[in-house]
């Protein structure tokens, strides 16, 4: 019962942050929970639920304040809900010291994305059918993978190589939130056949999930700055991965 309390504690802290720097929480959620103790496999099966929900609550804000962009979002969601399961069905199959170093090699990239990354506001920039297509397929494709694989989600990816291509950082941001909802759903679903999931632990950081994304989404339309946020979260990351690290070398 401790454990699932402070793991909802943790998801409400961490997801009201990363709404506002416009990513779902279960990057950095995973680490948390493999250090409270919790299997790896089903701290992924519960991160990517709780990603779902997260997204779910705050892209019902940005859907308000018109931030998303439907015709990019629909062909990429569409392929990385698909893929997703494909890096759930692969994760099942690797043992669980190769994941984890995996998974630090995610933590760091995630962490020089928070640290570094500096998106240049542009406009909408206009794409043909097949280009969205290519950028469904090819986006789609390794986000839908790689967030199922991790149990991550698939958003540091996509929101980067969105801005990239010249889309507006607030939109791309909202509308990846948006394609997170189904990939982290579908990773989820495939996860769960094959893991389990703990019914309490589920519950409490089901609650600090969606209480975190609605006050995240709050302000971030709020036009709260994400600067400081970014760098708190990457510092955080850093120090997850050294842990991590430290652990799979010793151990």
């Amino acid at each position: 019962m401790s454990t699932a309390i402070i793991a909802g504690l943790v998801t409400f802290i961490f997801t009201s942050a990363l709404t506002i720097a416009g990513v779902g929480a279960a990057f950095i959620l995973i680490p948390v929970f493999l250090y409270l103790g919790i299997e790896i496999h089903v701290s992924m099966t519960t991160a990517l639920l709780l990603n779902s929900i997260a997204m779910i609550v705050a892209s019902y804000q940005f859907i308000k304040h018109k931030l998303i962009i439907w015709k990019v979002a629909i062909p990429i969601l569409v392929v990385a809900t698909a893929m997703s399961p494909v890096g759930a069905l692969v994760a099942q199959g690797l043992p669980a010291k190769p994941l984890k170093w995996m998974f630090v090699g995610f933590l760091l990239f995630a962490a020089v994305m928070m640290l570094f990354y500096r998106a240049k506001p542009r406009e909408d920039k206009e794409a043909s059918w097949k280009e969205l297509l290519a950028y469904g397929a090819g986006v789609g494709g390794l986000a839908g993978f790689v967030g199922g694989l991790l149990g991550v989600g698939g958003g540091n990816i996509i929101v980067p190589v969105l801005v990239a291509i010249g889309f507006n950082p607030k939109k791309a941001s909202a509308t990846t939130s948006f394609i997170v909802i189904f990939s982290s759903f579908s990773g989820f679903l495939a996860h769960v056949h094959m893991s389990g999931v703990s019914t309490m632990l589920l519950v409490w950081t089901a609650l600090g999930s969606a209480a975190g994304a609605l006050l995240g989404a709050w302000l971030m339309t709020d036009k709260l700055n994400r600067k400081q946020v970014k760098l708190i979260i990457g510092i955080i990351l850093l120090a997850i991965s050294a842990k991590m690290v430290w652990k799979l070398v010793l151990g």
